[in-house]
């Protein structure tokens, strides 16, 4: 049976508890997980009315943490931000941060991610309107990672970056000159980091920013001032990678990083005397103590109702409407039809539609029909002989242990 993140939390996880302050969000995961697809959430029986086999599945928490629980939202997402795609080339851009700003981050978790985002996503829009460049407003999708394959702290957002955008009279698409690049990596990287410590001043200034345990040798002003000025000595790592190969490549590669948690169940490899023993790079390994893999998961627990998806520029809201449909408008690719949706969102709103002009219920849940469209699944049918005629039968919840 291959090991799970919950099972080194229900084996280690309540000594962790008791030995280590926690955040009510940290506790909340660790009790999600342990508890997902687990009797404690109930669940169902589906029973064949044909064969008499019976398949049992709990009910998942649906923590957005969770390695168990991402497949169909992330399937979804991707769906539905195929709608949006423009039949243009589209960059993936990498913003990092160097370790000197790690401490500020781990104490100000919320108001410093909030700055990544500003600083990364002005950087390109910025670059985009410069007329020496682009002129044109991008549009951006930016997702924030925390981790690395070893599970340390590393705050990052990965952006996808249309190779063109709209020019400032909404007359004409302007695409990027060479197809190669999007801007050079050593000006999106200095502006980037100008823009980032600028905010960080700012805020330091106005009392924004925490500066106690991780950040606490960063409380005197002239310390601060003294890492401002060697950071902007240093190199900030930028990535940017040749653009795709078609826009119908695009979120179906961002979908692998947007609902990606620290580590999945299938890296881990075992859990005994030594530790957690997982796959970090290639062949790579490392082997934690249980606590200590338990803290670095729990260091990428986000702030409660956190947004880690972000959109900017033409993809912004206030935009879709307006500019992005200039776009789309100029790159001739006329926008989806309220009467053809993409298939996965047809599989739900097309049945509950026909349930609505008939009178009757639709045939199969709507999240088992989304199911299927995307992963081609039917879990209406019996896994032992095929038979479509199966009764679901709804199980009991068990109590939960919270001592």
């Amino acid at each position: 049976m291959r090991l799970e993140v919950a099972d080194i939390f229900r084996a280690h996880g309540q000594a962790y508890r008791e030995l280590h302050p926690l955040s009510g969000a940290q506790r909340r995961v660790m009790r999600d997980i342990e508890t997902c697809r687990t009797a404690v959430r109930a669940g169902h029986a589906d029973v064949c009315q044909s064969c008499g086999h019976a398949q049992v599945s709990y009910n998942s928490c649906r923590n957005r943490h969770c390695p168990k629980c991402q497949c169909l939202s992330q399937a979804k997402w991707v769906a539905d931000r195929m709608e949006r795609v423009l039949p243009a080339p589209h960059f993936h851009v990498v913003f990092t941060v160097p370790e000197e700003l790690k401490p500020i981050a781990l104490r100000n978790r919320e108001r410093f991610f909030d700055l990544l985002f500003e600083a990364a996503s002005r950087t390109l829009l910025e670059l985009g309107r410069d007329r020496k460049r682009l002129g044109a407003l991008l549009g951006v999708t930016a997702v924030l990672h925390t981790w690395t394959r070893a599970l340390t702290f590393h705050p990052h957002v990965h952006c996808i970056v249309t190779g063109g955008g709209l020019s400032d009279d909404e007359s004409r698409w302007v695409s990027s000159r060479k197809q190669r690049y999007l801007f050079p990596v050593k000006v999106m990287s200095r502006l980037f980091r100008g823009k980032l410590m600028d905010a960080l001043w700012r805020a330091r200034e106005r009392g924004q920013l925490d500066f106690t345990g991780w950040a606490a040798h960063l409380a005197d002003p002239a310390r601060f001032a003294t890492l401002q000025q060697d950071l902007y000595q240093k190199d900030w790592v930028v990535y940017c990678k040749p653009p795709f190969a078609g826009p119908e490549q695009v979120f179906k590669y961002l979908g692998r990083y947007t609902h990606r948690v620290g580590i999945s169940n299938q890296r881990l490899i075992a859990l005994d005397e030594r530790g957690v023993t997982f796959h970090t790079k290639g062949t790579a390994t490392l082997t934690l103590s249980a606590q200590e893999f338990i803290r670095r998961f729990l260091l990428h627990v986000l702030p409660r109702r956190f947004v880690k998806i972000r959109h900017f520029g033409l993809l912004a809201p206030s935009h879709v409407n307006t500019q992005l449909a200039r776009a789309r408008q100029l790159l001739d690719d006329p926008p989806p039809s309220p009467d053809a949706p993409h298939p996965a969102i047809a599989a739900i709103t097309v049945p509950l539609q026909q349930a609505v002009a008939t009178g009757e219920p639709p045939p199969i849940p709507a999240w088992r029909r989304l199911f299927l469209a995307l992963t081609g699944i039917d879990l209406g049918r019996c896994s032992a002989c095929g038979s479509s005629n199966v009764i679901r039968r709804p199980l009991t919840t068990m109590p939960l242990d919270t001592s």
